[in-house]
């Protein structure tokens, strides 16, 4: 990058990160179904994901953004109209809300960041 006039030339790089997801199995041809589980182990499974990322994508749209992003709790979300918006209380919300649209068994736990120091982790228990 040259700017106009005199002065040192300046370089600018750019770069871009890009995200996407896919699957894969560790799985050689040349060895047998046993050799392969024993060598990759768990990187073996044949059966991919647990579930289509696009898919979690829209589920947590649809019971995380659409209700709760930029709303007042108290007074925007049914849910809290009885309930104290707890952090702890949201992370409860996000957990009955979200395992309707999964799998049983495939949530496995649910964390809010309050703020960089105040997290709060629930499991369904």
């Amino acid at each position: 990058m040259n700017g106009a006039g005199s002065g040192p030339r300046r370089r600018a790089r750019v770069s871009r990160l890009v995200s996407f997801s896919a699957t894969h199995r560790l799985h050689s041809k040349s060895l047998s179904n046993e050799e392969n589980l024993k060598l990759f182990g768990k990187c073996n499974n044949p059966n991919g994901m647990v579930m289509n990322l696009t898919d979690l994508k829209e589920y947590m749209e649809e019971v995380i953004t659409k209700p709760l992003d930029h709303k007042n709790l108290d007074l925007d979300v049914p849910y809290f109209a009885d309930i104290v918006s707890t952090t702890e209380n949201v992370a409860v919300y996000i957990w009955e809300n979200l395992q309707k649209f999964l799998p049983v068994g495939v949530l496995y736990k649910v964390k809010v960041y309050e703020t960089d120091n105040n997290i709060v982790v629930y499991k369904g228990e």
